[in-house]
This record gives C-alpha cells, structure tokens and sequence, in this order.
C-alpha cells in the first residue's frame, strides 16, 4: 500500500472517531440532563476508573495502556465540560506541579484556579464557590503535607479521590548548557538536584524563587538563565529542554488528594481516610490499631498531628485499605469508635498507582 493510500485510510478513520465521539458526547449531555434532575455530581470517580480499567482490558494494542488512559482522559474532560463545566482549585501559580496533578485528574477541560494557600482552596471548596480541590498530602521524600492534614480536622469536605505524581525536575532555557550562569528555581528544587547541578554547572549561581513556574518565566527572559522545573513549564514559557530527570533521587512521589463535597461508591480497589483521636492512657494507640490488625485490614499511612484544641492532645490520620461500605471495615469503624474520643470517616475513594 502506498503512502497516499495510507494517509487516505487514515483520513477515513479520523472522520469515524470524529463521528463516534461526537455520538459519545451527545450520550454524555443526555446524562448530564439526568445528573441535573436528581442533584447528582458530574465528576465521579469511581464510574471513570471503570472505564479505564475496561479500556486497558480490551485494549489490543500497538497503544500501551498509558497513552490510552491519556487520550480518554482527555476525552472524558472534554464530554464532561459539555454536561457541566467543572471548578478546580490548586496551589498557584499554574505551571507548577500542583497544576500538572489536577490536570492528571480532571484534563484540559476543566476550569481551572490557582489559589495562594491551602487554606483558600478549602475555603472555596467547603462554601461551593469552586467545585473540587486538589491538594498534596505526603511525599515519598518529605513525609506528609501538615498544612493539608490540618485543615481536615475543622473541615467537612471529603477525601474523593488520589494521584501519584512521579516528580521529575527538568533543565530549561533559550541558551546552550555551556553558556548558562544562572539557574532559578524554588529551593527543594534546587536541593532535589543539588548533586546534578554540582557535576554539570559548578560555576553557576543559584537563584531561589517563590516557585519553579516563576523560575520558568525569569528564565524565559534573561540569556545565559536557566531554569529547573516541569515539562508544562517548558510549554507554557517556549523554553527547551536542556536536561530531563536531572533530580538526585529517581523514585519521588508526590501523593495528591482530591477534596469535595460528595462521597463515593466502591470500586473494588479503594482506600479509606479516618480521623480519630484518642482518650489520654497508658495503651490507647495500640488498642486503637488492634481491631485493624484482627480484621486483617492493611494501613497503608498513619500520621500524628496536634488537635489544636488542647496541649499535648493528638488526633491520628490513618489510610487503610478497603471502602466504607465493606461491612468490615463497618465493623472496625464501630469498634473503634467505642474505644474513641472521636472518629470521623474523611472518605473512601478509588486507590491510585503509580503508573496512573
């Protein structure tokens, strides 16, 4: 077969998933007209892994199933915009990564708004003037987020679903690496790559900035200036890339959460988030883990922070495997209750990979 004929056969497909996904959209509005009816939420995490985890049964290739869960994901933005446009709030600026894990979330289609804290982010969650919220919780480097954590022990917003961000710092600039006297970026950043930098640019100034998308757009400005950041970065301020992964530790997670107000249905694969604190004596944290270890439920985080009700009194933030609807986990729930001075169930929502 020649190359024109390809190309033409290629053009016809084209028109077919045009057509088809049109189709899909139209299906989508008509749900959206249900969703509108009964109150229901538009984003729902748990309907959208199935369709993923359909797609990568069924798919036979030569796409892997990555590039499949990044085009539907698009896919699936797009159709939801036309049943309601969805608000996402993360910690600014854009470009950062914040940014690039709610668009691992929510894609292109959603309207998007850089907030200055975590706490403005709850706030406009829990007063429904931003629909949903994502935040980050843990990193694989620097432990949990406290900022985060705090802020659930007087909210009411619901843990709704998780991300893993696999952190990768990057080299951008408009000048050659041989020519670069200065290299702006926000300051872990900068230790990330402390041992990259030592090896490849000795000379060089350091530049500490607020965030790596500010060091982007000074680098995109000043010649001989670099910048350590992300690839969206790189996009959004037409800088190259001069060095990929330059970070020391290949293996740095970023665990995001995202924060509404709706709770979700089991998929098969979920985790729950709690929030207890305990009576004040001898035993209390091993009496409150013990019901999880005879009902053979894996904690996959357990985390100690100050009530701020009361000095030296400590509420615990505990993941576990399983969803709240499991009768199980029902029945740990109410033991653990009995032995409480307080638990509040944050939510239960699909369980994320890190190849997501």
């Amino acid at each position: 077969m020649t190359l024109d004929h390809l190309r033409q056969r290629i053009d016809e497909i084209d028109r077919q998933v045009l057509g088809l996904l049109n189709e899909r959209a139209r299906c989508a509005q008509h749900i959206g007209e249900l969703k509108r009816e009964s109150d229901a939420p538009f984003y729902v995490p748990e309907r959208e892994k199935a369709v993923f985890e359909k797609l990568a049964r069924t798919n036979e290739g030569p796409l892997d199933n990555g590039a499949v869960r990044a085009i539907y994901r698009e896919v699936i933005s797009a159709i939801r915009a036309l049943e309601k446009p969805t608000s996402v709030a993360f910690l600014g600026p854009r470009d950062t990564f914040s940014h690039m894990a709610a668009l691992r979330v929510f894609g292109q289609g959603a309207d998007y708004h850089p907030l200055p804290s975590f706490g403005d982010i709850f706030t406009e969650v829990e007063r429904g003037r931003i629909d949903y919220g994502i935040v980050p919780v843990e990193s694989s480097m620097g432990g949990s987020v406290s900022d985060t954590l705090d802020r659930f022990i007087a909210s009411d917003l619901k843990v709704i679903n998780e991300v893993m961000l696999h952190i990768t710092q990057n080299l951008l600039s408009n000048s050659t690496l041989e020519s670069v006297e200065r290299v702006y970026s926000k300051d872990n950043a900068l230790l990330q790559c402390r041992n990259w930098l030592n090896a490849n640019l000795p000379r060089a100034e350091l530049i500490e900035t607020s965030s790596t998308a500010q060091a982007a757009r000074r680098a995109s400005h000043e010649k001989g200036a670099a910048a350590i950041a992300s690839r969206l970065a790189a996009e959004t301020y037409n800088l190259n890339i001069l060095a990929e992964r330059i970070e020391d530790a290949a293996h740095n997670y970023t665990r995001f959460i995202v924060i509404g107000r709706q709770m979700v249905k089991p998929t098969g694969d979920d985790k729950t988030s709690l929030l207890i604190s305990v009576k004040d004596k001898p035993g209390a944290l091993y009496n409150l883990l013990l019901p999880f270890a005879k009902a053979d439920i894996s904690l996959t985080r357990i985390e100690s922070r100050p009530s701020q009700q009361k000095a030296w009194e400590y509420v615990f933030f505990i993941d576990l495997l399983g969803h709240i609807e499991e009768q199980r986990v029902q029945d740990v729930i109410e033991e653990v209750s009995e032995i409480s001075r307080n638990l509040k169930v944050l939510g239960s929502f699909p369980r994320a990979s890190l190849e997501q």
